[in-house]
């Protein structure tokens, strides 16, 4: 499937929400679809969990 299907559908499914929804049905759509997003890049391998859990300071500055 395509980039441009996938944000289609993506965008659709936005719009339903927020027609039939409001305005937080809208946010929790989106907030699910990029929680998804994020479980399907890390079951693909693409991100991993310390991508997010990364401090930072860095102690290898040179002082």
């Amino acid at each position: 499937m395509s980039a441009a299907t996938v944000g289609l559908m993506a965008g659709m499914a936005l719009g339903f929400a927020a027609f039939f929804g409001g305005f937080w049905a809208f946010l929790l759509v989106a907030f699910l679809g990029l929680v998804g997003l994020i479980i399907g890049r890390m079951l693909q391998g693409d991100l991993e969990l310390s991508d997010f859990t990364r401090s930072r300071n860095r102690h290898d500055r040179a002082t």
